[in-house]
């Protein structure tokens, strides 16, 4: 009789256990799920990627591509983004354009952005007005110190030509044929920039990097105030450097 009363007793503390386990298990299994939804719940973790993939960031590097090495590192921030870039000499725009535009036309690039230095930033109005011509616009391009004085055609959601206008860069002139926004922008007083730095300033290379996060991810530019530092005397200097902008377009 003893042993079989042992037994209820054996049996009633192991169901015991395997009922604290099923409950500790429960708990768990809980916590997990709870964590994996709190990972997956910014909608930016869900959205971005589609909208990066569907981007391409072409960079041009200026002569014998050796001056122009910041691009490599403004390539290694996007591409850490999720955006596809593509970095090359700026002799290789035409061919680039080409590359570019059947992309677009098969739909595996919705968004074409062009970042050029020195006579990278040079020939990218030719590749704008190309591009126009295949029927694939470019949404955004950013031209770091253009070496020559150049025509802007075609189409371009937006242009932004940043030059040094105490140095060896020059604005960009409109065309009758150009459609879309110009912005010149003299950034002799950022810290740093030089011509053969300009690329590599982390000022400038964030400007550009953040311009083309508010086009591909909707994401805002910083204020004009944080984008360039102002210095005393900077107001009347912006002040004339507008007005002879102004001048040559």
């Amino acid at each position: 009789m003893k042993p079989y009363r042992g037994d209820i007793g054996t049996v009633g503390w192991l169901s015991f256990l395997s009922l604290a386990s099923l409950r500790r298990l429960h708990a768990i299994a809980i916590a997990v799920l709870l964590l994996l939804a709190i990972g997956a719940s910014p909608a930016q973790a869900r959205s971005s990627a589609p909208a990066a993939s569907t981007a391409h960031v072409y960079l041009l590097r200026g002569v014998l591509n050796i001056f122009s090495l910041g691009l490599d590192d403004i390539a290694v921030k996007l591409r850490a983004q999720g955006i596809p870039v593509t970095v090359a000499n700026f002799a290789s725009w035409s061919s680039l354009a080409d590359e570019a535009a059947a992309g677009y036309k098969s739909g595996r690039i919705k968004t074409i952005i062009l970042v050029g230095h020195s006579s990278g930033a040079t020939a990218l109005p030719d590749m704008v007005a190309k591009l126009d011509q295949l029927g694939a616009p470019v949404k955004l391009a950013i031209g770091l110190d253009s070496v020559f004085r150049t025509s802007l055609s075609g189409r371009v959601g937006r242009y932004i030509n940043f030059y040094i206008a105490n140095g060896a860069g020059t604005p960009v002139q409109k065309t009758g044929q150009f459609q879309g926004k110009l912005e010149n922008v003299n950034v002799q007083n950022v810290p740093g920039v030089g011509h053969m730095s300009i690329e590599k300033n982390l000022i400038m290379q964030q400007k550009v990097i953040s311009e083309i996060d508010a086009v591909v991810f909707g994401r805002s530019v910083p204020a004009s105030g944080a984008q360039r530092p102002r210095q005393p005397g900077e107001a009347s200097a912006a002040r004339s450097g507008t007005a002879s902008a102004a001048a040559v377009r």
